[in-house]
């Protein structure tokens, strides 16, 4: 079996092990709540489950905090936003042993409306947002200090995922500024793993040319100008990339061809 070969059947029993995560922790959560009131959590639940079965190696006290997962593998940190609140934790766990946080992407997600008032769910319709691993910069950005820790692993989950929402906004459709009920996983697409700091080169696109501005950037991954900088700024960070000039106030890059130390 060759290396990619190798990868897909990986792959392939990871979303099996993910589908029986998602059935356990929702199926088990309905019958306890049922929709409307499974809180927000159901996500982390089910990515809890998924890396650590077993019970008793989740929710480990650790210098003072609570880890989500901690055994064999090291600490395992589970976090579906705001990764920066994860800064105090990382200090304190990564002085006892191998960390790895977890963070979900959606590139797939479709969206539920519950009405509150009368309990009705809305047949499932395509969100039209999505999501890539360039999403995951904003959120590393706020621990971007942990990335070249030899201790430290990032795993980016890419999964299809359904929010129900609440039709409880305040324009006239009730969805403008509604608020989330649930988000469930449906079915996970790929896994990400950044074990170095040169794995995080695989996110540059190619065809950039030998010195590039952060709209050049920004148009060859598909993505805002002010996501392009804060990419951008961690590659940078990690050696990747470099600040070559300025066109007036405007950095301009270069990709550095190995990683400065």
């Amino acid at each position: 079996m060759g290396q990619a070969d190798c990868r897909q059947y990986i792959l392939i029993v990871d979303k099996l092990r993910f589908l029986e995560a998602c059935e356990q922790t929702v199926g088990a959560q309905r019958e306890r709540a049922g929709i409307g009131t499974l809180g927000e959590k159901t996500l982390h639940a089910v990515l809890k489950r998924y890396f650590e079965p077993h019970t008793d190696s989740q929710e480990v006290k650790v210098g003072g905090f609570v880890a989500d997962i901690c055994g064999e593998n090291g600490i395992i940190e589970i976090q579906t936003r705001q990764l920066f609140r994860l800064v105090k934790k990382l200090e304190t766990f990564l002085e006892y042993s191998d960390v790895t946080v977890v963070y979900p992407v959606f590139p797939l997600r479709y969206v539920r409306w519950l009405d509150p008032q009368t309990g009705e769910l809305s047949e499932r319709h395509k969100s039209p947002r999505k999501e890539s691993i360039h999403s995951i910069f904003r959120e590393i950005y706020g621990i971007k200090y942990a990335l070249d820790n030899p201790r430290f692993k990032l795993c980016v989950m890419m999964i299809e995922a359904e929010d129900i929402r609440y039709l409880n906004g305040r324009d006239k459709s009730r969805k403008r500024g509604s608020s989330r009920c649930d988000r469930l996983p449906l079915a996970l697409m790929d896994e990400v793993w950044f074990e170095r700091p040169e794995d995080y080169r695989a996110v540059i696109p190619e065809g950039l040319g030998e010195r590039f501005g952060a709209g050049e950037y920004a148009k060859a991954c598909r993505i805002s100008i002010d996501d392009a900088r804060c990419e951008l700024n961690v590659l940078c960070y990690l050696g990747l990339c470099r600040v070559a000039g300025k066109n007036g106030r405007t950095n301009i890059y270069a990709i550095n061809s190995e990683r400065k130390i």
